[in-house]
Formats: structure tokens, sequence, C-alpha cells
């Protein structure tokens, strides 16, 4: 019997072997998830080949990247372009939807210098790009929003060219423009940037120039955020669970996964894909209309 979760309007059925890899393969880490415009499903796993593209029926379709990224983390779909982080060699990339290059933001193998020497610690100091970032997005004026990282403690903004425009963020557990492991971000029609704070268990929210505007503290170490065309939030926590939210931060549902999610995305159906980093498998939770 499937296992229905969430409540009112927000309720899901999973799909746990949704996924139908070729005969012979198995998962890596898979650490995030994206769809295009005809609802193909990209997955983004820390193995060869990286990004493992199925159907929504969970057919395999084509695969693409072998030994173009070394640490898959974030990635993201918008008007059918492909931005993605390789967070240990420092840089955020775009691609074609079928792997061509189209740019490299930062230096391969290069860290900024905020004086970090373990992952998730709080670093030293922030510095400027990158340090092993998590993600980045567009921006409806086509600015680039890098959330940076596992030894940073900021967000960047390009112009779409890929010139560095600002940077702001500093290390710390509690104000507000503190971060410590920003792992995702989103950027709203208006503007407004979303950065999945993990570590402090927050969302902040910001103005297009960094201003602090607000916080959502009734969450718990986000890891991925994603939001639909109504402004209603898609969070993927390490609680572990799956938050849906106003953009005021307001909990609408909220249901338990059977794995930690590390990446989520929604397609135009409804339903929702979770990367399961440590459970190395992307499971699908159909929307029940």
């Amino acid at each position: 019997m499937a296992t229905t979760v969430g409540s009112g309007t927000y309720q899901y059925e999973l799909n746990e072997s949704w996924a139908k890899l070729p005969t012979g393969w198995t998962w890596g880490q898979v650490s995030a998830v994206a769809t295009d415009s005809q609802d193909r499903v990209y997955a983004f796993q820390r193995k060869d080949p990286p990004v493992v593209v199925f159907d929504r029926d969970g057919n395999y379709l084509t695969s693409w990247g072998h030994s173009a990224i070394k640490d898959p983390h974030g990635i993201a779909i918008f008007d059918d372009v492909i931005y993605v982080t390789d967070r240990d060699d420092h840089v955020a990339l775009k691609f074609t939807l079928d792997g061509k290059p189209l740019m490299v933001l930062g230096t391969r193998g290069k860290p900024s210098d905020t004086g970090a020497t373990k992952d998730i610690e709080l670093p030293p100091r922030s510095a400027g790009p990158f340090n092993k970032p998590t993600e980045m997005v567009p921006s409806p004026s086509g600015d680039l929003y890098v959330s940076d990282g596992y030894r940073n403690s900021r967000v960047h903004r390009f112009s779409k060219d890929g010139s560095l425009i600002s940077s702001w963020g500093n290390p710390g557990k509690e104000a507000p423009g503190e971060f410590h492991l920003p792992h995702s971000l989103w950027v709203g029609p208006d503007g407004t940037v979303y950065v999945c704070d993990r570590e402090n268990s927050r969302v902040q929210v910001f103005t297009a120039e960094g201003k602090f505007v607000s916080q959502w503290r009734d969450i718990k170490k986000p890891t991925d955020i994603w939001f639909n065309k109504q402004q209603v939030a898609y969070v993927s926590e390490q609680r572990p669970s799956i938050s849906i939210l106003e953009r005021t931060g307001k909990v609408l549902a909220r249901f338990d996964t059977p794995g930690s999610g590390h990446g989520l995305w929604v397609d135009s159906h409804g339903d929702i894909y979770l990367a399961e980093a440590g459970g190395k498998r992307l499971t699908k939770y159909v929307h029940k209309h």
C-alpha cells in the first residue's frame, strides 16, 4: 500500500523506487535535483556520470558530465539553462541541457582565504568567491547569485556576464547577515533573495542588494529551497522533513521523509523530487490533486 504524506491541499504519495537506472548502475550520493521545461528530471550525483536524466515516469533518458565535475553539490534549471556548483573545485558553472559548458565562475582548485581548515565548522572570516560554494541561481534581472559555502559565509552577486557586483555575509550564529553554512538560495520575481542558513536552522531573506529583510525560524537545518509561481516555498530539512511555507515563513504543511533530503525540486505537476545524498537515492512525492 502506498504511503501518503502531507495535509490539506499538500498531500503526496511517496514513490521510493521511482527512478529506473540502467542495468548494472547504482547511485552515488545524490546531492541535488532539478527539472526542465519538459519535466525531464536531472539528478546530480557524486559519481560519474554526475548528471543523470529521466522522464517524469522515471525512465532513463541520458547522462553526461564524465570527469567534468569534481564534487557535485547544487543544481538548478531556469529557462532550460543548468546552473551547478562544483563544491570541492570551488567553481560555479552553467551548462546547456545536454552538457555543453557556457560559463565558469571562480578558479578551479583555488579557494578564497577564509582561514577555514574543515568543512561545516564556522570559518574564522568571510572572503571573496569561492570556498566550497553550494548553489548558483539567476535572478529575473539576469544577475547570478551564489551561496558560499562549506568554508565561507557569504552570498555573492554577479552580473550576467560573470563580473562580481557585490558580496555580503559574515561567519556567525545569530545576527542578521551572519551565516553558518549558506547551503542553498533562491531569488524571487521581485529580486528578493532567500538563503538557507543551514547550521543556524533558519532561512534569511534579503533584498537584491543584500539588505536584511526578515528570517524564518520555524525550520530545522534547511538544505534546499524552491518556490512555485504562487510564491509558495518548498524546503528540504535535515529534520528529516519537507516543509511548505508562505513567503512570510508561515508553515502551510510539513511531513517527515524516510531519508534526509540534501536537494529538492518541484515539477510543473506539483510533484516533489528529493535528492538524498546519505541515502544514495532519488525519491518522488506525487501530488494528489
